[in-house]
């Protein structure tokens, strides 16, 4: 079983009194279903799971009366090995967008509180009514005040190390060198980079990984790539609402091509030529809420709250997965990736994915910063109350943009994620892409 930092999330959610119901989402494939999964069996003496696209006759549980006692009463007469023992039982409702009622009835279910239940789903980001899956039911009511939320993602970084055979004593190691700014030892600087570069080849998706730290065979990683890709094109088409199936599918297939050109912004035009956002914006949200991509927005200004100073019709669109990037641009991009010989403004582009899915993974929003059109800050966050810019630059090439908005603003903190070692200059700390683990 793969180390996911989410385990502790949900033992988190377990240990907590009074907790609610929990409705993990993410995308698909992300790892939700095994994990809840491995959690019930090995944190509960009883495990129950309703899948409600594997068997849709358990949706007759939720046909009747919503109370708590009715509904476990069904599970025991549907399913003749569920063992329901109030606080040693986890119950999983999985698929449970197909299942409007069942969504309803979380709130009476947390209310009863017998037993934890966790919820968990596809594209649970979207809208119900939204979703053109002739299978997702709209729920009668929210069961809001009565769910906890917990987004998954596939595997950051420090989770892909841990795969391939990095434990948490070496990457304490590399921390400590980190908060001491101290010059990493080049044989061990030029290791995590190449390890660096496997991430963004290999990607974080469970099934890749699994598969790459068992065999390291970049050729079988790149054919289950492929068919992810795929089967994300097949969900856009189910789940996407008449004519936002071709349009969600041209705005997916043109990050790449954007994030090669190192545009400023989302250009609605690359997507088709003269259209603007009266045709396109509705298939960006849908792209944004289903998590398969990643926003960020230019800010206004560079300070808290960032959401506050956000620019909503001025942002970048990046891919939820940069394994999955670097998948679609072929294997001889890939190839050039791993042995740092990829060059051109798709070299710059691919970077500034990685990190910004990164920065994701840990928690934050995307926000850049382009006061003029000659500067830009790739990435802003917010830590310790203040606003810490991040440059981001595919070599070791010098940081106009980000000696501008020092002399201009002053943060506590500023950093320059490069090809090359740990140093400070002036309040600038320059970092391995890497160490953005740490940031």
């Amino acid at each position: 079983m793969l180390k996911r930092k989410a385990y502790d999330a949900l033992l988190k959610w377990k240990m907590t009194p009074g907790h609610k119901c929990l409705m993990i989402k993410g995308a698909r494939q992300v790892g939700k279903t095994y994990l809840t999964r491995e959690f019930g069996k090995n944190e509960y003496p009883h495990f129950v799971e309703i899948n409600f696209i594997k068997n849709p006759a358990l949706k007759e549980i939720f046909s009747g009366d919503l109370d708590a006692d009715t509904i476990y009463k069904r599970i025991t007469a549907f399913m003749f090995d569920a063992v329901l023992e109030p606080g040693k039982t986890l119950i999983f409702l999985d698929e449970i967008q197909t299942c409007g009622r069942a969504r309803t009835a979380l709130k009476f279910l947390a209310e009863d509180g017998r037993y934890d239940v966790i919820a968990s789903g596809s594209l649970l980001g979207l809208t119900y009514g939204e979703d053109d899956d002739p299978l997702v039911e709209l729920p009668e009511s929210n069961p809001t005040g009565y769910e906890e939320f917990l987004t998954m993602h596939s595997l950051d970084f420090e989770e892909f190390l841990w795969a391939v055979g990095v434990d948490s004593k070496r990457i304490d190691i590399l921390r400590d060198y980190f908060e001491k700014s101290e010059k990493i030892p080049d044989v061990i600087n030029e290791k995590y980079e190449e390890l660096f570069r496997e991430f963004m080849v290999v990607g974080g998706m469970p099934e890749v990984v699994a598969n790459f730290a068992k065999n390291k065979d970049f050729a079988a990683v790149h054919s289950i790539q492929k068919r992810i890709l795929d089967d994300y094109g097949f969900d856009i088409t189910k789940h996407a609402k008449g004519a936002e199936k071709v349009k969600v599918k041209a705005c997916y297939d043109s990050i790449p091509g954007q994030l090669s050109k190192e545009l400023t912004k989302f250009q609605y035009g690359y997507v088709e030529k003269g259209k603007t956002s009266k045709k396109y914006a509705e298939s960006i949200r849908w792209l944004v809420d289903s998590a398969l991509v990643n926003i960020s927005y230019a800010v206004g200004e560079p300070y808290i709250p960032l959401l506050g100073n956000a620019k909503p019709r001025q942002f970048k669109l990046y891919t939820n997965d940069t394994g999955l990037l670097s998948a679609s641009l072929g294997f001889e991009a890939k190839k050039a990736i791993l042995t740092n010989t990829i060059k051109g403004n798709v070299k710059g582009g691919i970077y500034e994915n990685v990190i910004g899915e990164c920065i994701v993974k840990s928690g934050r929003g995307l926000y850049y910063y382009r006061p003029d059109s000659e500067h830009e800050i790739e990435f802003l966050i917010e830590k310790d109350g203040e606003v810490e810019p991040i440059e981001v630059k595919s070599g070791n090439s010098p940081t106009a943009s980000l000696n501008a908005f020092v002399d201009a603003y002053h943060p506590a903190k500023a950093y320059k994620l490069i090809n090359g070692n740990i140093g400070t200059v002036d309040g600038k700390k320059s970092l391995p892409h890497y160490m953005v683990l740490f940031i």
